[in-house]
């Protein structure tokens, strides 16, 4: 065993001197004298014998044997010593029968010190071991406001319930998140055949990782599973082999790459121009314009579910009729709806395959699909009608309703007679909370004692009517959208008042999406698109009244005064002297939003996950939510949503 001592020596001894020369400690970290160093007040819990990822065994627990190995837990001291003796016995028995003594050691932020067994360690890393076990003692530093300490907490309450302890990730939430994409509910326990299979697939992952990205960062890896899940969905991924993954994985560097960036970026107005403008000369004689190489013969747009079954759906076909008419005999357009479809996916392949070179896929549900298929196909165009991505393979589009809403909700504050209105809200995603606090903000402008009592229709066994009847709430905000052929709807949206059965529509805010449609479409036609996905940060396109894709319709039963300061206050916005974001804003909590002087980034407007002051209600966690919102709102809800209690 002297010659496997002699590489793990001259292993150790490269490392030293390797960190010496970048200035780093050479040697194993010490538990002892991190805690002394922060100061840390800290308990401890016995976590009895636990299987330990050698990769996060980082140091020892005490001072005794730090000198003894370097950094990489390679020993340091000469031949002939009694540490080389003992782990050269311990590398015969190794390779004879295996080490089985588990080791003692620490667990602090899921980095393991050793108290006893330095030189077991030693060995099963020579020798390229993945666990060793151990009897472990967690050191639990008391919470507080620091990033790693809130995401170290998020991974005790994923231990708990799952007892795995190979991941760790660079962001908040990442915890909550896997629990719900493997199909858990958040303290829900892991079976032992669950665990083992999800650690197969993490290894499989890992080593096809690798392959792509050598000397890559264990959290990396682990925030790169997580997204790689979300994307493609756990069943899916769950019999995919090496080969597989390397191919998906390579596929999918574009996401990762765009995840890796600061923000997405949005676009507020309409800013791109032609790459190409016309010369004055092939302005008066247009037959010497370059030809356009990229017309956008074939558009389609995908839509979820059936115009007539969705409000939502039925709004964006709307649009696509307004195209149609614009572009008649310039661009053809098909419609696919995707529940008639073994699949999202399918949907969106079936237009490709027709020759479509542009899609809207409009529903934040399609974002995945849409992405997913836009990997195996970078010569499509493809926008999915969601807010804030994540992955710049795509672009993403939808509309400011904060700004009607905000007008909406100054007409309700005038109106109402005992300062209560109530909102009716659809999921907590992004935007939607903005949409909420505007409201409460615009009531507020007009009546300061004004309180808006908010529900949320994807919240399990809502009682709307009770709510608001239960608090005398008569003007409700309600839902924004209808279709003409169901009754039910049509008395119960935009701004109305609530009279025993009688609903008197007062206000309506309009989504106009052939506005987007027409202009997003010319883009293309124009050679104004530019064709950088995946090496840019990802793009949302974020109009509102200004761009003509939001507006406020009136009733004629509303004062004239009123109609007027909604005139005026439209103008204002356009004109972009107004936003109701603008100066400081106080948040149920007390705590103040916003600067005096300046308005809110459209970053921080997109994640809102607080509600106003004057708002009665909360943001329902996942769990509070039916089944058939929790897939969107996982992927797409605000960060509270993720937090759970």
């Amino acid at each position: 065993m002297a010659d496997e001592y002699e590489k793990a020596l001259k292993s150790g001894k490269l490392y030293i001197t390797t960190r010496q020369l970048r200035g780093e400690n050479p040697y194993l970290p010490v538990l002892d004298e991190i805690l002394k160093q922060k100061e840390e007040e800290t308990s401890e819990v016995p976590l009895g014998l636990v299987q330990i990822p050698l990769e996060q065994v980082v140091g020892t627990a005490t001072a005794g044997r730090s000198q003894a190995f370097a950094g990489n837990f390679m020993p340091i001291l000469p031949d002939k010593t009694e540490l080389s003796s003992k782990w050269q016995n311990l590398c015969n028995s190794h390779l004879e029968e295996g080490i089985r003594d588990p080791i003692t050691a620490y667990e602090y932020m899921n980095r393991f010190y050793v108290i006893e067994g330095n030189k077991r360690v030693s060995v099963l890393k020579f020798f390229d071991a993945t666990s060793v076990a151990g009897n472990v003692t967690r050191v639990i530093p008391r919470r507080t406001e620091e990033k790693d300490n809130k995401i170290y907490y998020e991974f005790m309450d994923f231990y708990k319930a799952s007892r795995i302890n190979f991941l760790w990730f660079s962001e908040e939430g990442h915890f909550s998140k896997l629990q719900s994409l493997v199909g858990k509910e958040l303290n829900e326990t892991w079976t032992d055949d669950e665990r083992q299979e999800f650690h197969y697939i993490y290894e499989v992952f890992e080593k096809a990782y690798k392959k792509i990205e050598e000397n890559t960062e264990w959290t990396e890896i682990c925030d790169a599973l997580v997204d790689f899940i979300e994307l493609y969905g756990y069943e899916e991924v769950k019999p995919m082999n090496g080969v597989d993954l390397e191919k998906k994985i390579s596929n999918s560097k574009k996401v990762f790459d765009a995840l890796s960036e600061e923000t997405p970026q949005i676009s507020m107005e309409q800013t791109e121009e032609p790459k190409e403008k016309p010369t004055l000369l092939q302005k008066m004689i247009p037959s010497l314009a370059p030809k356009n190489t990229n017309p956008a013969d074939r558009i389609a747009f995908v839509h979820e579910v059936n115009p007539k079954q969705s409000a939502w759906t039925y709004s964006h076909d709307l649009g696509r009729t307004h195209v149609e008419q614009v572009f008649a005999g310039k661009s053809e357009f098909e419609v696919f709806i995707a529940s008639a479809y073994e699949s999202n996916e399918a949907a969106i392949e079936a237009a490709i395959a027709e020759g479509n070179t542009l899609i809207f896929t409009t529903s934040p549900v399609l974002y995945n699909a849409s992405v997913k298929v836009a990997l195996d196909h970078p010569e499509v165009k493809i926008l999915n009608c969601s807010l804030w991505p994540d992955k710049g393979v795509i672009r993403t589009y939808s509309a400011r309703m904060y700004e009607a809403k905000f007008l909406i909700g100054a007409i309700a504050g005038g109106l109402t007679e005992n300062d209560r209105l109530g909102y009716v809200a659809d999921y907590p995603i992004y935007g939607t909370v903005a949409s909420v606090n505007a409201f409460a903000l615009g009531a507020k402008m007009i009546n300061p004692r004004v309180k808006v009592y908010v529900e949320w229709i994807s919240r399990k066994r809502a009682d709307i009517r009770k709510t608001f009847a239960d608090n005398d709430v008569s003007y409700v905000s309600g839902r924004d959208i209808i279709i003409p052929d169901k009754d039910e709807g049509a008395r119960h949206f935009g701004l109305y008042r609530r009279e025993d059965d009688v609903k008197l529509n007062l206000a309506m805010p309009v989504w106009d999406w052939g506005k987007f449609y027409e202009q997003a479409i010319r883009n293309v036609v124009d050679g104004a698109w530019k064709n950088d996905v995946g090496t840019s940060r990802p793009v949302n396109y974020w109009w509102g009244m200004s761009m003509g894709v939001v507006d406020v319709i009136t009733s004629q039963n509303l004062p004239i005064g009123t109609t007027r300061l909604v005139k005026l206050l439209k103008s204002v916005i356009c004109k972009g002297d107004f936003n109701p974001f603008a100066g400081i804003i106080y948040s149920q909590d007390g705590i103040i939003q916003g600067d005096e002087n300046e308005i809110m980034a459209p970053e921080k407007i997109v994640t809102m996950d607080w509600l106003a002051e004057n708002v009665i209600g909360s943001i329902p966690k996942l769990s509070d939510l039916e089944e058939k919102a929790k897939p969107v709102v996982a992927q797409q809800g605000v960060e509270t949503v993720a937090e759970e209690e």
